[in-house]
């Protein structure tokens, strides 16, 4: 985990915790990086100044900093509001589907060539698997991964 002090475009600083500097580059992107204070997305990174210990003076035992229970980000209330969204859609979608697991891209082409009876169904599948599917006319759409599923 990476600990950033942001700050916005109005100058408000704040810190937030990434699992990876990619992670905060792709967030930050998608403008899901946002000030907790005025919920500005452009967001950068604020200068950071290393602690360098001084030399001159008797060295006092080192402090160990104090460790986050978990990890924590600030989430602004879009962000909150998308997330209840996409969570309410993947739970509809489980609720109303069979689930054929890695059977997924063989199911979904015997329902499409008519094969077998037209229902909802969910499932895993490669993205070269899904790329076929949709190559050939064949409807599919990915369920979003939320943070709280990878718990």
């Amino acid at each position: 985990m990476i600990r950033y002090s942001l700050v916005c475009e109005a100058a408000h600083g704040f810190e937030s915790w990434f699992p990876s500097s990619d992670s905060y580059d792709a967030q930050a992107a998608r403008g899901l990086v946002t000030c907790p204070i005025c919920d500005s997305a452009k967001v950068s990174k604020a200068l950071m100044v290393p602690s360098i210990a001084r030399t001159d003076r008797e060295r006092a035992p080192a402090r160990q900093p104090p460790q986050p229970a978990a990890p924590m980000t600030m989430v602004a209330e879009p962000e909150r509001q998308l997330r209840a969204m996409l969570r309410a859609l993947k739970d509809h979608v489980v609720a109303n589907s069979e689930h054929v697991g890695a059977r997924f891209p063989e199911e979904a082409r015997k329902i499409h060539y008519g094969e077998t009876e037209g229902r909802s169904i969910y499932g895993e599948a490669s993205p070269d698997e899904a790329r076929a599917l949709i190559e050939e006319g064949i409807d599919v759409a990915a369920l979003p991964i939320l943070p709280d599923d990878r718990n």
